[in-house]
């Protein structure tokens, strides 16, 4: 007989109900409990073990924004869209009407349920069976974010597989994360995706701020891309999309918090409490767009060069390295864009093909604008390099500098009288731009008229070395370092500068000679005021004084057509051009903002037509007169309190003597007041009977009387006399009166000092002769000339001497009338030697 296993189940006597004996059924549920929880725990496993969408890594594009925050420049993304990324720090900025109208329309229960809605598949599922077909779904916002990070076919394995990635995304990312991710990846047709791309795209603005129909198009586009892209064939979908989605807001309840609309149907009230049918007839009357607009896509000189900037050293999708946010204005870039723009056809007409400008705020030293280039296409003329960004030759652009700096040291003041006659140093001969020599010119008036002698004698006793140190303290990082590369020609354009660093020094003379770099991100400027005070480069005394002869109208270099038209107030400029015709420069500053204007030819060839004062002043004065604040009256500008009123003598500039009878007020820096008295006036006892000067070795029983005369340097006399011209000169010492009187002793000329001379095999010995010259102070008559001891010749003061030189190592002396001497080395090398030397390595 078959025997059950009663121990598995019986019946209860008088209940008809079979029971698990011995506690069994226990067992049964806490079999069945561990084992939900292992799939739980390996459904927790995997979710953790399997990778989230790749595509939800994938970088957006790199968008450069203006200091509003609007963007200047979007990038295409690596995968070749305009995809501007949403982050949950920028949810705030979004719409709140459109965020309202979404998560209506989309997921009215996005913020409770976990990714997927079950009440939402339990609703769908019964309108669908009733109705015997999908006519009702349940995706929610998460999982259309799985959908749009990897597309399926539309079946139910795919849903159940969205409908497990949304459980994950859900239980690794916030909310916020997945909303911020669902608005950076809508598809709003061909390659516009994203929230931000579209609003620009379609609209033309962010979006921050959005009215109900541009609400509505932005919710209707997403869900048929192709067939409601903004063109010509899809105006009528996209427009009755629009309208049903507007109607199903309203009649659900929705309303726009602000309205939405400055222009409405008459009788109408612009309020959040219009009529349902109110604020559909606005959005049925408003058209939907009918054409994308290119995203923004200005300033793309700065725009490459940052994004360049921030790549480095970071890894690819850095977020810093995505979005650019710069302290560039929009308004004061576009009206630099025009500006160049402008002047791109007759400039190109003259054979100037590149340009850059560079504009500052120099309270802030924050960059507003910055042009790179007339033409970012032309591809000819290198359209694509960033102008402000290239080492050009400065011409005379940086003499201010070098005027500010012999104040400093009180080498100089304005009101010096300076050499400007030809002068050489070895082979080195500077010239002015004319080809002209002023003679004695005041200083000020050498900066103003750009005169190139007085600057290369005037570096030549502050060192070019101190000089090339200021400019890199100021930020010049192109400057070769090693010491010893540039010589004099420094004064006028031997060396590289870029735009943004002659920018960098204007904006610091623009504040009284103090030094902070200048900043065109906007992290860098707002931890400006947490940096140190910044460097002096100069002392605001030096500094007004340079900017009040940098504003003098009375220059060649003022632009004609500004003669009659005017200039804008409290401008000071400088021009530059350099040797050859092959960059022209205006660089200067108004009440708040510094300008730099370079033209050229990035690939060298010369225009005679590149002249600073011709070519780029105008522009420079075309900017700063659009930016300039005209609502404010002029001030003058305050006298720095390390000035002090200084008299000197009228004619020459320096502290007078008894012989200055004429004499004026200037102002100095009280710590480095030039000690250095008049040279230029002497005062003589003169014989009343012979017109002969006396001393007070002779003078006893003799008529005279103190007059003044005015006395050149024998540099100068000599200059004149090459052209045929002479000055009188004071009446010579009686015979019969002693020197007695102290004098300084000459000062060699030629030879200058550390030449060295290289004979030329080939070329005749006496046409390789040097001319021998010197200058001496209040000492008349010849001077003599010795060579290694040997007498050569005698000559006057203004004549020179010349000499056939030999190879070898020589001494050269010369004796003025007094006696007293100078002497100078001179080494002469003969071809074969400096062959010889060469081969040894000295």
């Amino acid at each position: 007989m078959r025997r059950f296993n009663t121990t598995l189940r019986s019946t209860e006597p008088g209940t008809g109900r079979g029971r698990f004996p011995g506690g069994s059924w226990r067992l049964w549920l806490r079999r069945a409990g561990l084992g939900g929880v292992a799939g739980l725990a390996g459904l927790l496993i995997l979710a953790w073990a399997v990778p989230l969408p790749e595509r939800l890594e994938q970088p957006p594009s790199t968008v450069v924004t203006f200091d509003d925050g609007s963007p200047a420049f979007v990038f295409l993304s690596p995968d070749d869209r305009y995809r501007m990324a949403v982050q949950v720090e920028d949810l705030p900025h979004i719409d709140a009407d459109y965020l309202d109208a979404l998560l209506r329309f989309e997921d009215k229960r996005f913020f409770s349920h976990p990714g997927v809605d079950g009440l939402a598949v339990v609703r769908s599922a019964v309108v669908n069976l009733r109705l015997r077909r999908v006519a009702s779904g349940a995706s929610t916002l998460t999982m259309q974010l799985v959908r749009l990070l990897e597309p399926r076919p539309r079946t139910l394995r795919s849903k159940a597989i969205e409908a497990l990635r949304a459980l994950q995304l859900e239980m690794h990312l916030s909310k916020e994360e997945v909303l911020a991710a669902y608005l950076s990846f809508l598809p709003f047709g061909r390659n516009v995706e994203g929230l931000p791309a579209a609003s620009y795209a379609y609209f033309g603005h962010g979006p921050d701020e959005l009215s109900l129909d541009e609400i509505a198009v932005l919710l209707a586009v997403p869900q048929r891309p192709s067939s409601r892209f903004p063109k010509a064939e899809n105006l009528a979908a996209l427009t009755d999309a629009r309208d049903e989605i507007a109607d199903w807001l309203l009649t659900e309840g929705y309303r726009p918090r602000a309205g939405g609309y400055e222009t409405l149907p008459a009788g109408m009230v612009n309020t959040s409490q219009r009529s349902a049918e109110e604020l559909l007839a606005a959005v049925r009357q408003s058209a939907v767009p009918r054409r994308v607009r290119p995203l923004p896509r200005h300033a793309p000189h700065a725009a490459f060069w940052l994004r360049q900037r921030a790549q480095q050293g970071r890894r690819p999708g850095d977020a810093a390295a995505l979005h650019i946010a710069t302290t560039l204005d929009r308004g004061l870039q576009l009206t630099a864009e025009r500006l160049l723009e402008r002047a791109h056809n007759p400039l190109e007409q003259q054979g100037i093909h590149n340009g850059s400008l560079v504009l500052v705020d120099h309270h802030q030293r924050r960059v507003r604008a910055l042009v790179g280039n007339f033409d970012f296409w032309d591809a000819e003329h290198g359209g694509q390099i960033a102008g402000f960004d290239t080492p050009r030759s400065p011409g005379s652009a940086l003499k201010p500098f070098i005027y500010a700096m012999a104040i400093d040291r009180g080498v100089a003041l304005p009101d010096h009288l300076v050499a400007d006659i030809p002068l050489s140093y070895g082979d080195y001969a500077p010239a002015n731009y004319d080809g002209e020599f002023a003679g004695l010119v005041a200083l000020e008036d050498a900066l103003s008229h750009s005169l190139n002698i007085p600057f290369v004698r005037l570096l030549g006793q502050l060192g070019v070395e101190r000089f090339i140190g200021t400019l890199q303290t100021a930020g010049a990082s192109h400057l070769c370092t090693e010491p010893g590369h540039y010589g004099l020609s420094a004064a006028i354009g031997s060396v590289e500068i870029t735009p943004l660093e002659m920018a960098s020094l204007y904006t610091s003379l623009a504040q009284d000679g103090l030094y902070r770099p200048l900043t065109w991100l906007r992290s860098d400027a707002e931890q400006a005021p947490r940096r140190r005070p910044g460097s002096a480069l100069f002392s605001p005394g030096s500094a007004h004084l340079t900017r009040r002869a940098l504003a003098r109208r009375d220059r060649p270099d003022f632009p004609e057509r500004r003669r009659l038209a005017g200039a804008p107030a409290a401008i000071h400029w400088k021009t530059g051009t350099s040797y050859g015709h092959r960059d022209a420069w205006a660089a200067g500053s108004g009440k708040d903002y510094s300008a730099v204007v370079w033209l050229g030819n990035f690939d060298n060839q010369p225009s005679v037509d590149l002249v600073g004062a011709e070519a780029a002043g105008p522009i420079l004065f075309d900017l700063l007169e659009a930016v300039a604040d005209r609502s404010l009256p002029g001030v003058g500008e305050a006298l720095p309190r390390d000035l002090k009123r200084l008299e000197v003598c009228a004619y020459s500039g320096y502290l007078p003597t008894e012989a200055c009878q004429q004499r004026q007020w200037t102002h100095a820096l009280r710590r480095h007041v030039p000690t250095q008295q008049c040279p230029y006036h002497v005062a003589l006892d003169v014989d009343l009977d012979s017109g002969l000067s006396l001393n007070p070795s002779c003078r006893s029983g003799r008529r005279f009387e103190r007059r003044s005369y005015v006395v050149w340097p024998a540099s100068i006399r000599r200059w004149l006399a090459q052209g045929h011209r002479w000055l009188p000169s004071p009446p010579s010492l009686d015979p019969a009166c002693r020197v007695t009187d102290e004098r300084r002793p000459p000062t060699i000329l030629s030879p200058p000092a550390g030449q060295v001379l290289v004979l030329m095999p080939g070329v005749p010995a006496s046409q390789q002769e040097i001319p021998l010259a010197a200058e001496t102070q209040g000492v008349e008559g010849e001077i003599s000339w010795f060579v290694d001891g040997e007498f050569l010749g005698k000559s006057k003061v203004e004549d020179r001497l010349w000499w056939q030189p030999e190879p070898g190592q020589h001494e050269i002396l010369v004796l003025d009338a007094a006696g007293q001497s100078a002497r100078r080395q001179l080494r002469v090398w003969s071809r074969d030697e400096v062959t010889a030397a060469s081969r040894r390595g000295e």
